[in-house]
């Protein structure tokens, strides 16, 4: 979930009904707040706890809440971690710590000590392409032997490596696409889902996928598929959520801008998304 923001730069909670409304009625089935995708490295501690503790209380119990609260210091991500818990959050996500680049064994003490903090199911979280830090599958194979330690989002963009975490790891750990370009494949070796940006713009059609190939309707899961492409490749057309923000503010559903060191989209980068929301017609007859 993308975080609103009014003009001071200040969360929007009224923006914030709005959206989780709109995200629920559209067709998903879990919120993750304060995520990559939430501006997570602009909200301070205080933010997130406030964040945490009204999704909680708006959601009301209709979906989960996921709070991510990994930063690149143990330390202070047992603290958001938790805040989070105190708040009443369904789980967590730990992104890989960032800019230090421990080691592999690094990596396991961190994730392991802080899933020791918590009685909450902990979702591991690997982007390499923003952190700099690759959670190898190695790795995610022995984090999954760890109780709590329940779900990954994997967005390498590695298929071998996501076949290798799903195929040594036990069957009630979850393996999630982080890369919505992939969700369909990462399906048919096993995944479980999607962790989705695009699901803001197109969630109908993206639960609509996802079902239709868990049902073994595979070519019509492969149809949509192709058809929804163009709109996930649009939604990176800039450094994530400025698309997808620039586009739920033209769908109105208001959330306000990006913040710094992200700005928002240039002319060029608003009529392509322009240009992909207007397709979106077609693919939804």
């Amino acid at each position: 979930m993308v975080t609103p923001f009014d003009e001071k730069g200040e969360i929007d909670f009224s923006a914030c009904e709005r959206l989780i409304d709109h995200l629920i009625a559209t067709g998903t089935d879990v919120l993750v707040v304060a995520g990559t995708t939430g501006e997570s490295p602009y909200l301070t501690a205080d933010d997130c706890q406030k964040l945490f503790h009204f999704c909680v209380e708006y959601v009301a119990g209709r979906v989960p809440i996921v709070a991510g609260t990994g930063t690149n210091s143990t330390k202070s991500t047992v603290e958001r971690t938790r805040m989070a818990d105190a708040a009443g959050v369904d789980a967590i996500m730990l992104v890989t710590p960032y800019y230090n680049k421990p080691s592999q064994d690094g990596l396991y003490a961190h994730f392991e000590h802080v899933a020791s903090k918590t009685s909450l199911p902990v979702m591991l979280y690997n982007v390499p392409s923003r952190t700099g830090c690759h959670l190898q599958a190695e790795t995610v194979i022995r984090l999954a032997e760890i109780e709590n330690i329940a779900a990954i989002k994997e967005a390498s963009g590695d298929l071998e490596q996501i076949a290798a975490i799903i195929e040594r790891t036990p069957d009630s750990f979850a393996v999630y696409s982080g890369d919505d370009g992939l969700t369909l494949p990462v399906l048919a070796i096993g995944g479980d889902g999607i962790v989705s940006v695009a699901a803001h713009v197109i969630g109908d059609e993206m639960k609509q996928m996802v079902e239709a190939f868990l049902s073994g309707q595979k070519e019509e899961a492969a149809t949509a598929h192709r058809q929804l492409l163009p709109v996930m490749k649009t939604m990176f057309l800039a450094p994530n959520p400025s698309c997808v923000k620039y586009a739920l503010n033209q769908m109105g559903v208001a959330v306000g801008e990006v913040q710094l060191p992200l700005i928002p989209l240039n002319d060029i980068e608003k009529k392509q998304v322009d240009m992909v929301l207007g397709s979106l017609s077609t693919i939804k007859k």
